[in-house]
């Protein structure tokens, strides 16, 4: 009997091993999904989860194909000493990245190597409204210095600073193109950052501040039009939010809490 059990477990090593080393990456396409709650996936992914490759995409239903949501593919190469608590993991895509991302640490704490990821903007109309409303494209670059990431008690602490730059930004709702280009900095403290929105350039006028605190956004800021553009622009920005009170100019209120 003891000899049984023995080769039992001899079995299950062998087979737990094998899975291990050559777990294949379409695989991962499932537990991605799992982890985004359903709305993002890995498409046309091929090798293993140790060196593999994939494009990122939208979840589809059933029979339905996977679009790609970023430019290119993302290859990775991950080393095996994972599995003993030495994360090493390199990820690269010359369409996407500005330049290769390493991901380094242990089983709680890891760095995250600066890089730059260009976004589709169109993909902002799904944070809900008004962004919705206004379906906004151009082009969006998020940039991030060397980042320090903590796991405890299931919160995930982030220490450094990220940048997204929204250049030539336009909305279906005006004729206007582009409405102007614009940066978002977002400083990290553990589980809280605080954000500035400015402008940089073009007719509609961004501004505000406001922080980010265990997930829990609170922002407030204000849009307008530059000199000359008061007219063209009321309607759309009578739609971000309602006026400023005592402003003599069409100033709007933008407030997130």
């Amino acid at each position: 009997m003891k000899r049984i059990v023995l080769w039992l477990l001899v079995i299950a090593a062998t087979m737990a091993l094998t899975l291990a080393v050559f777990f294949p990456a379409s695989w991962l396409g499932a537990i991605v999904e799992a982890r985004s709650g359903g709305r993002l996936t890995l498409g046309d992914a091929q090798g293993t989860l140790w060196r593999g490759s994939a494009f990122v995409g939208g979840a589809a239903g059933d029979n339905s194909p996977v679009t790609p949501l970023l430019p290119g593919r993302f290859s990775w190469k991950i080393s095996p000493l994972a599995l003993l608590g030495m994360v090493n993991m390199e990820l690269e895509n010359s369409e996407a990245l500005a330049q290769p991302v390493t991901f380094r640490g242990g089983w709680s704490q890891w760095q995250l190597s600066p890089s730059a990821l260009l976004l589709p903007a169109e993909g902002l109309a799904g944070l809900g409204a008004p962004l919705n409303t206004l379906a906004p494209s151009g082009t969006m670059r998020l940039s991030w210095t060397g980042l320090e990431l903590a796991l405890a008690n299931r919160q995930l602490s982030v220490d450094g600073r990220t940048t997204l730059e929204m250049s030539d930004m336009a909305s279906r709702l005006s004729s206007i193109r582009p409405l102007g280009s614009y940066a978002l900095a977002l400083d990290w403290h553990g589980q809280q950052a605080q954000l500035t929105l400015s402008s940089v350039k073009g007719p509609l006028l961004l501004s505000g501040k406001g922080g980010l605190n265990n997930g829990r956004l609170q922002f407030s800021g204000q849009a307008e039009a530059a000199q000359g553009y008061e007219d063209t622009l009321a309607n759309l920005l009578n739609l971000l939010g309602q006026r400023k009170p005592g402003s003599d100019r069409n100033i709007i209120a933008l407030e997130f809490h």
